[in-house]
């Protein structure tokens, strides 16, 4: 931890100390405070679409499997094996009948019980094999299909954790399919940075740095299709970013949007299957929310302290240390619509997000330069108070801002500062 503050003053209303995203004591205690007591994104459940589906993912810094088990059950294990701690699974993804460690061969079934112990004379009659299964994460929970899990026994229900303004959110990126299903089945785009992982989290629901960042981009957008996408995120834009509680924070363009200006023209499907897919959100939710539905579609959505939504993906955080991280990204298609809708969603994804793409890169860049610009202590303070004076509250709950204030980072960090600060 800094000798100058504690972790109680690293947090003003207004600004943040560099020590925030630079210190390995902060850090670790991030780990352990953060994503080992609290919910934690670990996926979506179609991604484990059939028995004996897998995905390893990690909570803070523990290995887990996350997969559908012979039962059809979702679960969350630790890849650990109970007798001498070797990893029992091995490759990211795939499907498997049963999880074998190869040190001394114990092997385990799909719901973590132990199903087989080599050359099990050498053990005496007190030696329990119900006792050895894979020990599973204390909570697991979803909503909507999307999966989350804690560490902690204690942690308080995912509902209550997520909030109902949160929750509503996840009805809405889920609904955007016409039988209210997604399907994450489309790959991954990996993301890797010499930055802290704070850095992307206030990116992703930042909207003053689109027109600088990404003016490249969007003066490319312009010059293809007569529209620039810059103009959701200036300060004369109706677009807001609302805090919906416990650190959760949302994009909220649907004013834009249903005006007849979609945030990032791009590639757009072709007039039948957008029809048709539109009659499919009416028939099933009506004119009303099939209207709300696609006003929302390009919404941001970011869940406290690892999950962020843009777009037409989905993405988990994984802090390596302070100054590395991981980030990757799942495009999300909607089950139930012509082809050519996903087509294009990933399209879209990919000209945006994907490794060729025109705007990840962009931001890249920023989170790196970040951390080299915080380096400089001669005044270690970052700010964070553009919009403070007029912020709205609403009978919600929720607080809104426009689309270029800092109230996202506020949020963010008066969440940081409260969980870190308990028991201190």
């Amino acid at each position: 931890m800094s000798e100058k503050l504690q972790v109680t003053e690293l947090v003003a209303t207004d600004r943040v100390h560099g020590d925030v995203y630079q210190d390995p004591a902060i850090f670790e205690r991030e780990i352990d405070v953060l994503f080992s007591r609290n919910w934690i994104f670990i996926g979506h459940d179609s991604e484990v679409a059939e028995p004996g589906d897998y995905r390893q993912r990690v909570i803070g810094r523990q290995p887990v499997i996350f997969l559908r088990d012979d039962a059809g059950v979702v679960r969350v294990l630790m890849n650990r094996c109970t007798h001498r701690a070797n990893a029992v699974c091995h490759l990211e993804r795939g499907n498997a009948k049963a999880f074998t460690c190869p040190y001394h061969g114990w092997r385990f079934k799909t719901d973590g019980s132990l199903a087989v112990v080599p050359f099990p004379d050498r053990y005496d009659a007190d030696f329990d094999k119900s006792a050895f299964g894979l020990r599973p994460a204390a909570r697991v929970d979803s909503h909507r299909g999307f999966v989350f899990a804690s560490l902690n026994a204690d942690v308080p229900p995912l509902s209550e954790y997520l909030g109902p303004l949160v929750m509503s959110e996840l009805d809405d990126i889920a609904d955007l399919s016409p039988v209210g299903e997604l399907m994450v089945n489309a790959g991954v785009h990996k993301v890797r940075f010499a930055g802290n992982w704070k850095l992307m989290i206030e990116n992703a629901i930042d909207g003053y740095h689109a027109v600088p960042v990404h003016r490249s981009y969007f003066e490319n957008v312009q010059a293809r299709t007569g529209k620039n996408p810059g103009l959701l995120t200036t300060s004369a834009s109706p677009a807001r970013i609302r805090h919906l509680g416990n650190g959760h924070c949302a994009w909220d363009s649907s004013a834009i949007i249903a005006g007849g200006t979609r945030s990032f023209p791009g590639n757009q499907p072709g007039q039948e299957a957008t029809r048709v897919y539109h009659q499919a959100l009416v028939e099933r939710y009506g004119q009303e929310r099939a209207d709300h539905l696609l006003a929302k579609s390009g919404t941001h959505l970011y869940i406290f302290p690892n999950f962020g939504y843009v777009g037409a993906h989905f993405r988990l955080f994984q802090p390596v240390s302070a100054k590395e991280t991981r980030v990757h990204l799942f495009p999300i298609m909607l089950k139930g619509v012509p082809q050519e809708i996903n087509t294009r969603r990933l399209r879209n994804h990919e000209a945006f997000y994907g490794p060729a793409g025109g705007g990840q890169s962009d931001d890249i860049e920023i989170f790196e330069r970040n951390q080299i610009g915080l380096s400089a202590t001669v005044d270690p303070w970052s700010l964070i108070s553009r919009g403070i004076h007029l912020e709205t509250q609403h009978d919600d709950g929720s607080t809104s801002g426009q689309i270029t204030d800092e109230l996202s980072n506020r949020a963010f960090f008066a969440r940081w500062q409260q969980l870190m600060s308990e028991g201190i």
